[in-house]
Protein backbone atom coordinates (compact mmCIF):
# COMPACT_ATOMS: atom_id res chain seq x y z
CA UNK A 1 0.00 0.00 0.00
CA UNK A 2 1.18 3.97 -0.58
CA UNK A 3 1.49 6.08 2.28
CA UNK A 4 -1.45 8.00 1.16
CA UNK A 5 -3.52 4.79 1.27
CA UNK A 6 -2.62 4.03 4.06
CA UNK A 7 -3.56 7.22 5.47
CA UNK A 8 -6.78 6.47 4.38
CA UNK A 9 -7.35 3.42 5.85
CA UNK A 10 -6.31 4.88 9.19
CA UNK A 11 -8.64 7.61 8.76
CA UNK A 12 -11.41 5.24 7.97
CA UNK A 13 -10.66 3.02 10.87
CA UNK A 14 -10.50 5.56 13.40
CA UNK A 15 -14.03 6.85 11.82
CA UNK A 16 -15.93 3.36 12.06
CA UNK A 17 -14.98 3.08 15.72
CA UNK A 18 -15.41 6.40 17.04
CA UNK A 19 -11.87 7.74 17.72
CA UNK A 20 -11.89 11.33 18.08
CA UNK A 21 -8.25 11.88 19.63
CA UNK A 22 -4.74 10.18 19.41
CA UNK A 23 -2.40 10.84 22.48
CA UNK A 24 0.70 12.01 21.19
CA UNK A 25 3.32 10.74 23.76
CA UNK A 26 7.28 10.75 24.44
CA UNK A 27 8.80 10.04 27.55
CA UNK A 28 10.46 13.12 29.18
CA UNK A 29 14.02 12.95 31.39
CA UNK A 30 12.24 11.37 34.41
CA UNK A 31 10.38 9.05 32.17
CA UNK A 32 6.92 10.58 32.80
CA UNK A 33 4.39 10.66 29.86
CA UNK A 34 4.07 14.17 28.27
CA UNK A 35 2.60 15.82 24.63
CA UNK A 36 0.35 16.98 23.05
CA UNK A 37 -3.59 15.48 22.48
CA UNK A 38 -4.21 15.40 18.53
CA UNK A 39 -7.33 15.22 16.68
CA UNK A 40 -7.47 11.80 14.98
CA UNK A 41 -8.08 13.16 11.46
CA UNK A 42 -5.24 15.40 11.79
CA UNK A 43 -3.25 12.27 13.00
CA UNK A 44 -4.12 10.27 10.00
CA UNK A 45 -3.56 12.96 7.68
CA UNK A 46 0.11 12.96 8.78
CA UNK A 47 -0.21 16.39 10.04
CA UNK A 48 2.93 17.60 11.49
CA UNK A 49 3.28 18.18 15.50
CA UNK A 50 5.93 20.05 17.28
CA UNK A 51 6.73 20.97 20.93
CA UNK A 52 9.27 23.26 22.75
CA UNK A 53 12.85 21.51 22.89
CA UNK A 54 12.40 22.28 26.38
CA UNK A 55 9.67 19.54 26.81
CA UNK A 56 12.04 16.39 27.36
CA UNK A 57 14.02 18.03 30.12
CA UNK A 58 11.16 18.95 32.22
CA UNK A 59 12.28 18.93 36.01
CA UNK A 60 10.43 16.30 38.11
CA UNK A 61 9.02 19.58 39.66
CA UNK A 62 7.63 21.22 36.82
CA UNK A 63 11.05 23.78 36.36
CA UNK A 64 13.20 24.60 33.43
CA UNK A 65 16.91 24.87 33.85
CA UNK A 66 18.46 27.94 32.44
CA UNK A 67 21.65 26.25 32.03
CA UNK A 68 22.90 27.40 28.61
CA UNK A 69 22.79 24.57 27.54
CA UNK A 70 19.24 24.78 26.46
CA UNK A 71 18.66 28.13 23.97
CA UNK A 72 17.21 31.05 25.47
CA UNK A 73 15.14 31.02 22.23
CA UNK A 74 13.26 27.79 23.33
CA UNK A 75 12.85 26.43 19.96
CA UNK A 76 10.62 24.23 18.49
CA UNK A 77 11.23 19.80 17.83
CA UNK A 78 8.76 17.95 15.27
CA UNK A 79 6.92 14.90 17.30
CA UNK A 80 6.98 12.17 14.80
CA UNK A 81 5.02 8.82 15.86
CA UNK A 82 6.27 5.37 15.78
CA UNK A 83 3.47 3.78 14.19
CA UNK A 84 4.29 0.51 15.66
CA UNK A 85 3.23 1.41 18.79
CA UNK A 86 -0.16 3.26 18.04
CA UNK A 87 -2.71 1.84 20.08
CA UNK A 88 -6.27 1.87 21.67
CA UNK A 89 -6.08 3.87 25.00
CA UNK A 90 -6.56 1.77 27.76
CA UNK A 91 -7.58 3.82 30.54
CA UNK A 92 -9.21 7.04 28.34
CA UNK A 93 -13.10 7.29 29.33
CA UNK A 94 -13.76 7.76 25.19
CA UNK A 95 -12.62 5.84 22.34
CA UNK A 96 -8.51 6.87 21.67
CA UNK A 97 -5.22 5.92 20.26
CA UNK A 98 -1.93 6.73 21.95
CA UNK A 99 1.35 6.48 19.88
CA UNK A 100 4.86 7.16 21.20
CA UNK A 101 6.71 9.25 19.32
CA UNK A 102 10.35 10.74 18.37
CA UNK A 103 11.77 14.16 18.79
CA UNK A 104 13.13 15.53 16.00
CA UNK A 105 15.25 18.94 15.65
CA UNK A 106 14.12 20.81 12.83
CA UNK A 107 17.47 20.15 10.82
CA UNK A 108 16.08 16.47 10.71
CA UNK A 109 18.03 15.00 13.76
CA UNK A 110 17.12 13.63 16.64
CA UNK A 111 16.64 16.20 19.71
CA UNK A 112 19.49 14.93 22.00
CA UNK A 113 17.80 16.02 25.06
CA UNK A 114 14.86 12.94 24.34
CA UNK A 115 15.25 9.94 26.12
CA UNK A 116 14.57 7.60 23.00
CA UNK A 117 16.99 9.85 21.11
CA UNK A 118 19.56 8.68 23.93
CA UNK A 119 19.27 5.10 23.74
CA UNK A 120 18.58 5.12 19.60
CA UNK A 121 21.76 6.54 19.33
CA UNK A 122 23.50 3.70 21.36
CA UNK A 123 21.73 0.90 19.51
CA UNK A 124 22.71 2.70 16.53
CA UNK A 125 26.50 2.19 17.46
CA UNK A 126 25.53 -1.04 18.03
CA UNK A 127 24.52 -1.49 14.60
CA UNK A 128 27.44 0.22 13.37
CA UNK A 129 29.59 -2.86 14.48
CA UNK A 130 27.55 -5.31 13.39
CA UNK A 131 25.94 -5.60 16.76
CA UNK A 132 22.50 -5.70 17.92
CA UNK A 133 21.61 -5.96 21.95
CA UNK A 134 18.58 -8.05 23.72
CA UNK A 135 17.35 -6.67 26.58
CA UNK A 136 14.46 -7.68 29.35
CA UNK A 137 13.49 -6.02 32.08
CA UNK A 138 12.07 -6.64 35.94
CA UNK A 139 9.74 -3.99 37.39
CA UNK A 140 8.92 -3.81 40.72
CA UNK A 141 6.37 -1.41 42.30
CA UNK A 142 4.03 -1.12 45.51
CA UNK A 143 0.62 -0.92 45.14
CA UNK A 144 -1.06 1.79 47.90
CA UNK A 145 -3.93 3.43 49.21
CA UNK A 146 -4.84 6.30 47.59
CA UNK A 147 -3.16 8.89 49.16
CA UNK A 148 -4.04 12.88 49.24
CA UNK A 149 -1.35 13.75 51.71
CA UNK A 150 2.09 13.76 50.82
CA UNK A 151 3.21 14.59 54.25
CA UNK A 152 1.52 11.21 55.50
CA UNK A 153 3.48 7.77 55.06
CA UNK A 154 1.80 5.51 52.15
CA UNK A 155 -0.13 2.53 53.47
CA UNK A 156 -1.55 -0.83 52.40
CA UNK A 157 -5.26 -0.95 50.67
CA UNK A 158 -7.79 -3.16 52.07
CA UNK A 159 -8.11 -6.39 50.17
CA UNK A 160 -10.99 -8.61 49.14
CA UNK A 161 -11.24 -9.64 53.10
CA UNK A 162 -11.63 -6.33 53.91
CA UNK A 163 -8.20 -6.16 55.64
CA UNK A 164 -5.06 -4.29 53.93
CA UNK A 165 -2.24 -6.88 54.14
CA UNK A 166 0.64 -7.65 56.69
CA UNK A 167 4.11 -9.31 57.21
CA UNK A 168 6.08 -10.20 54.06
CA UNK A 169 4.17 -12.26 51.35
CA UNK A 170 6.81 -13.05 49.11
CA UNK A 171 5.74 -15.31 45.82
CA UNK A 172 2.17 -15.90 47.68
CA UNK A 173 -0.51 -16.28 45.20
CA UNK A 174 -3.34 -15.42 47.48
CA UNK A 175 -1.93 -12.51 48.50
CA UNK A 176 -1.60 -11.51 44.24
CA UNK A 177 -4.83 -12.28 43.86
CA UNK A 178 -6.29 -9.84 47.15
CA UNK A 179 -6.51 -7.06 44.63
CA UNK A 180 -7.85 -9.00 41.57
CA UNK A 181 -10.36 -6.10 40.00
CA UNK A 182 -6.92 -4.19 39.63
CA UNK A 183 -4.64 -6.85 38.14
CA UNK A 184 -7.67 -8.37 35.90
CA UNK A 185 -8.06 -4.71 34.33
CA UNK A 186 -4.14 -3.98 34.44
CA UNK A 187 -3.51 -7.35 32.74
CA UNK A 188 -6.13 -6.44 29.95
CA UNK A 189 -4.61 -2.94 29.26
CA UNK A 190 -0.92 -4.30 29.05
CA UNK A 191 -2.39 -6.76 26.84
CA UNK A 192 -4.08 -4.08 24.13
CA UNK A 193 -0.96 -1.78 24.57
CA UNK A 194 0.88 -5.46 23.01
CA UNK A 195 3.08 -5.20 26.40
CA UNK A 196 5.27 -8.40 26.71
CA UNK A 197 4.64 -9.24 30.40
CA UNK A 198 6.28 -12.81 31.02
CA UNK A 199 6.20 -13.77 34.94
CA UNK A 200 4.01 -12.21 37.82
CA UNK A 201 4.95 -12.42 41.01
CA UNK A 202 4.09 -10.99 44.85
CA UNK A 203 7.68 -9.60 45.86
CA UNK A 204 8.89 -8.90 49.37
CA UNK A 205 7.50 -6.04 50.70
CA UNK A 206 3.54 -5.62 51.30
CA UNK A 207 1.44 -4.99 48.52
CA UNK A 208 5.23 -5.22 46.34
CA UNK A 209 4.84 -7.26 43.11
CA UNK A 210 7.29 -8.02 39.84
CA UNK A 211 7.01 -7.73 36.76
CA UNK A 212 8.98 -9.24 34.50
CA UNK A 213 8.96 -8.48 30.40
CA UNK A 214 9.87 -10.71 27.38
CA UNK A 215 13.20 -9.76 26.12
CA UNK A 216 13.96 -7.89 22.82
CA UNK A 217 15.37 -4.88 20.70
CA UNK A 218 16.09 -2.43 23.05
CA UNK A 219 13.51 0.49 22.25
CA UNK A 220 10.97 -1.51 21.60
CA UNK A 221 11.52 -3.36 25.14
CA UNK A 222 12.44 0.30 26.26
CA UNK A 223 8.83 1.99 24.87
CA UNK A 224 6.84 -1.49 26.90
CA UNK A 225 8.23 -0.41 30.09
CA UNK A 226 7.33 3.19 29.80
CA UNK A 227 3.68 2.37 28.59
CA UNK A 228 4.14 -0.59 31.74
CA UNK A 229 4.36 2.38 34.27
CA UNK A 230 2.17 4.41 32.45
CA UNK A 231 -0.65 2.09 32.16
CA UNK A 232 -0.21 1.05 36.07
CA UNK A 233 -0.71 4.35 37.41
CA UNK A 234 -3.52 5.14 34.92
CA UNK A 235 -5.40 1.78 35.79
CA UNK A 236 -4.61 1.70 39.81
CA UNK A 237 -6.38 5.38 40.02
CA UNK A 238 -9.21 3.65 38.63
CA UNK A 239 -9.47 1.09 40.99
CA UNK A 240 -8.54 3.81 43.86
CA UNK A 241 -5.02 3.08 44.28
CA UNK A 242 -1.42 4.25 43.53
CA UNK A 243 0.97 2.44 41.45
CA UNK A 244 4.23 4.04 43.46
CA UNK A 245 7.83 3.28 41.37
CA UNK A 246 9.72 5.21 44.00
CA UNK A 247 13.11 3.14 44.50
CA UNK A 248 12.12 3.23 48.12
CA UNK A 249 8.66 4.39 49.21
CA UNK A 250 7.70 2.82 52.18
CA UNK A 251 10.42 3.35 55.35
CA UNK A 252 11.46 -0.51 56.49
CA UNK A 253 9.93 -2.27 53.64
CA UNK A 254 11.78 -3.51 50.56
CA UNK A 255 12.90 -1.00 47.73
CA UNK A 256 11.78 -1.43 44.52
CA UNK A 257 14.34 -2.24 41.26
CA UNK A 258 14.48 -2.63 37.29
CA UNK A 259 16.94 -5.03 37.01
CA UNK A 260 18.20 -5.39 33.56
CA UNK A 261 18.96 -8.24 31.92
CA UNK A 262 21.43 -7.56 28.90
CA UNK A 263 23.40 -10.03 25.77
CA UNK A 264 24.47 -9.29 22.79
CA UNK A 265 23.78 -11.60 18.85
CA UNK A 266 25.89 -10.74 15.86
CA UNK A 267 24.51 -10.45 12.34
CA UNK A 268 23.80 -14.42 12.26
CA UNK A 269 21.79 -14.01 15.57
CA UNK A 270 24.39 -15.81 17.17
CA UNK A 271 24.92 -14.63 21.13
CA UNK A 272 28.18 -13.23 21.04
CA UNK A 273 28.89 -13.91 24.64
CA UNK A 274 29.35 -17.60 24.31
CA UNK A 275 32.23 -19.53 22.07
CA UNK A 276 31.27 -22.03 19.35
CA UNK A 277 32.06 -24.96 22.05
CA UNK A 278 29.40 -23.30 24.82
CA UNK A 279 32.05 -21.50 26.91
CA UNK A 280 31.85 -17.60 27.41
CA UNK A 281 34.15 -15.53 25.01
CA UNK A 282 36.38 -12.76 25.63
CA UNK A 283 33.34 -10.42 24.50
CA UNK A 284 31.11 -11.65 27.95
CA UNK A 285 34.33 -10.88 30.25
CA UNK A 286 34.93 -7.68 28.30
CA UNK A 287 31.16 -6.46 28.52
CA UNK A 288 31.27 -7.06 32.15
CA UNK A 289 34.04 -4.98 32.68
CA UNK A 290 32.50 -2.07 31.08
CA UNK A 291 29.75 -2.15 33.40
CA UNK A 292 32.45 -2.71 35.69
CA UNK A 293 34.50 0.19 34.63
CA UNK A 294 31.77 3.51 33.54
CA UNK A 295 28.94 1.93 36.02
CA UNK A 296 30.19 4.23 38.60
CA UNK A 297 30.19 7.51 36.72
CA UNK A 298 26.50 7.05 35.27
CA UNK A 299 24.64 6.23 38.92
CA UNK A 300 22.81 9.24 38.26
CA UNK A 301 21.47 7.14 35.22
CA UNK A 302 20.03 4.33 37.50
CA UNK A 303 19.20 6.22 40.92
CA UNK A 304 18.05 9.70 39.85
CA UNK A 305 16.57 10.90 42.70
CA UNK A 306 17.32 11.40 46.52
CA UNK A 307 14.83 8.73 47.53
CA UNK A 308 16.86 6.10 44.76
CA UNK A 309 19.54 6.05 47.67
CA UNK A 310 17.87 5.00 50.36
CA UNK A 311 17.40 1.39 48.84
CA UNK A 312 20.74 0.39 48.36
CA UNK A 313 20.85 -1.10 51.68
CA UNK A 314 23.64 -4.42 52.72
CA UNK A 315 21.85 -7.83 52.81
CA UNK A 316 18.78 -6.34 50.97
CA UNK A 317 19.61 -7.64 47.23
CA UNK A 318 20.14 -4.52 46.36
CA UNK A 319 23.99 -4.03 45.49
CA UNK A 320 26.50 -1.91 46.70
CA UNK A 321 29.15 -2.26 44.61
CA UNK A 322 29.66 -3.31 40.82
CA UNK A 323 30.95 -7.15 41.63
CA UNK A 324 30.11 -9.28 39.66
CA UNK A 325 29.29 -13.10 40.31
CA UNK A 326 27.37 -16.07 39.24
CA UNK A 327 24.07 -16.93 40.14
CA UNK A 328 24.59 -14.43 42.66
CA UNK A 329 22.75 -11.75 44.12
CA UNK A 330 24.39 -9.97 46.54
CA UNK A 331 26.51 -8.61 43.32
CA UNK A 332 25.48 -5.65 41.30
CA UNK A 333 26.40 -7.47 38.26
CA UNK A 334 25.10 -11.32 38.15
CA UNK A 335 25.28 -13.59 35.46
CA UNK A 336 22.16 -16.23 35.45
CA UNK A 337 22.53 -19.91 35.05
CA UNK A 338 21.50 -20.09 31.67
CA UNK A 339 22.19 -22.41 28.04
CA UNK A 340 25.15 -21.01 25.76
CA UNK A 341 22.35 -19.16 23.71
CA UNK A 342 21.11 -17.78 26.36
CA UNK A 343 24.02 -16.23 28.34
CA UNK A 344 23.44 -12.67 29.66
CA UNK A 345 24.15 -10.35 32.36
CA UNK A 346 22.01 -9.03 34.51
CA UNK A 347 22.61 -5.56 36.02
CA UNK A 348 20.70 -5.12 39.39
CA UNK A 349 21.46 -1.30 39.78
CA UNK A 350 18.79 0.49 38.91
CA UNK A 351 16.12 1.61 40.79
CA UNK A 352 12.42 1.05 39.80
CA UNK A 353 12.41 4.83 39.72
CA UNK A 354 14.57 5.12 36.91
CA UNK A 355 13.87 6.18 32.96
CA UNK A 356 13.93 2.80 31.49
CA UNK A 357 15.10 4.30 28.20
CA UNK A 358 18.49 5.89 30.32
CA UNK A 359 18.62 3.01 32.07
CA UNK A 360 19.58 0.66 29.53
CA UNK A 361 20.97 3.18 26.94
CA UNK A 362 23.74 3.53 30.14
CA UNK A 363 24.25 0.00 30.83
CA UNK A 364 24.12 -1.09 27.04
CA UNK A 365 26.79 2.18 26.18
CA UNK A 366 28.85 0.21 29.39
CA UNK A 367 29.09 -2.71 27.91
CA UNK A 368 30.22 -1.86 23.86
CA UNK A 369 32.81 0.51 25.57
CA UNK A 370 34.25 -2.66 27.81
CA UNK A 371 34.13 -4.80 24.23
CA UNK A 372 35.28 -2.06 22.04
CA UNK A 373 38.32 -1.18 25.11
CA UNK A 374 38.75 -4.88 25.85
CA UNK A 375 38.18 -3.96 28.99
CA UNK A 376 38.66 -6.77 31.79
CA UNK A 377 36.63 -7.39 34.59
CA UNK A 378 37.46 -8.35 38.00
CA UNK A 379 37.30 -11.99 39.73
CA UNK A 380 34.16 -12.91 40.00
CA UNK A 381 32.97 -12.84 43.81
CA UNK A 382 31.88 -16.13 45.71
CA UNK A 383 30.03 -15.99 49.28
CA UNK A 384 28.81 -12.38 49.97
CA UNK A 385 29.25 -9.42 47.95
CA UNK A 386 28.37 -7.34 50.48
CA UNK A 387 31.39 -8.34 52.22
CA UNK A 388 33.03 -6.44 49.50
CA UNK A 389 34.06 -2.39 49.19
CA UNK A 390 31.53 -0.15 48.25
CA UNK A 391 32.41 1.19 44.54
CA UNK A 392 29.75 3.51 44.22
CA UNK A 393 28.57 6.64 44.97
CA UNK A 394 26.20 6.38 48.33
CA UNK A 395 24.44 9.78 47.60
CA UNK A 396 22.97 12.25 45.22
CA UNK A 397 25.54 14.78 45.93
CA UNK A 398 28.52 11.72 45.49
CA UNK A 399 26.68 10.68 42.22
CA UNK A 400 26.13 14.03 40.23
CA UNK A 401 29.90 15.21 41.21
CA UNK A 402 31.18 11.72 40.11
CA UNK A 403 29.17 12.48 36.59
CA UNK A 404 29.68 15.75 36.65
CA UNK A 405 33.43 15.02 36.45
CA UNK A 406 33.66 11.72 34.52
CA UNK A 407 35.53 11.56 31.24
CA UNK A 408 33.41 8.53 30.13
CA UNK A 409 29.74 9.88 30.50
CA UNK A 410 29.63 11.99 27.82
CA UNK A 411 31.56 9.90 25.10
CA UNK A 412 28.67 7.01 26.29
CA UNK A 413 25.80 8.98 26.36
CA UNK A 414 26.35 12.46 24.53
CA UNK A 415 27.60 15.64 25.63
CA UNK A 416 25.03 17.63 25.25
CA UNK A 417 22.47 15.05 26.85
CA UNK A 418 24.61 14.33 29.98
CA UNK A 419 25.24 18.42 30.35
CA UNK A 420 21.34 19.15 30.19
CA UNK A 421 20.79 15.88 32.90
CA UNK A 422 23.26 17.09 35.07
CA UNK A 423 21.01 20.86 35.43
CA UNK A 424 17.88 19.01 35.20
CA UNK A 425 19.41 17.25 38.53
CA UNK A 426 20.88 19.97 39.99
CA UNK A 427 17.50 21.82 40.13
CA UNK A 428 16.11 19.47 41.17
CA UNK A 429 18.25 18.46 44.37
CA UNK A 430 18.35 22.50 44.59
CA UNK A 431 14.05 22.33 45.21
CA UNK A 432 14.53 19.13 47.63
CA UNK A 433 16.91 21.01 49.64
CA UNK A 434 14.13 24.06 50.54
CA UNK A 435 11.77 21.10 52.06
CA UNK A 436 11.86 20.64 55.73
CA UNK A 437 11.50 17.25 56.80
CA UNK A 438 9.60 15.16 59.58
CA UNK A 439 12.68 13.89 61.06
CA UNK A 440 14.11 17.76 61.44
CA UNK A 441 11.18 17.86 63.10
CA UNK A 442 10.95 15.45 65.35
CA UNK A 443 14.50 15.50 66.43
CA UNK A 444 15.50 18.79 66.39
CA UNK A 445 12.92 20.88 67.10
CA UNK A 446 12.74 20.12 70.53
CA UNK A 447 17.07 19.55 71.10
CA UNK A 448 18.59 22.09 69.71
Amino acid sequence: MTQDADRAALAAHFRETGVRDVECLFADVTGYPRGKLMPATSFAAGSELRICQAIPMQCVTGEYSYDPIFPDSDPDVRLVPDLNTLKRSPWASVPRYLAVHDAFEMDGSLCEFAPRSVLKNVVARYAAAGLTPVVAPEIEFYLTAAMSDPALPLASPPGKGGRPEVGQSAFSLNALNELAPFWDAFHAAIDGLGIRADTWLHEVGENQYEINLQHGDPVAVADQAFLFKTAAREIALQHGLNAVFMAKPIAGQAGSSMHLHQSVVDTQGRNVFSQADGSASEAFFHYIGGLQAYTPDLMLIYAPTVNSYRRYVAGSQAPTNVQWGYDNRTAGLRVPVSAPVARRVENRLAGADANPYLALAATLAAGLAGMQDQRPPTTPVEGNGYDQARGLPRTFDTAHEQMAASEHASRLLGERFVRGYLAVKALEHDHYLNEISAWERRYLLPQV
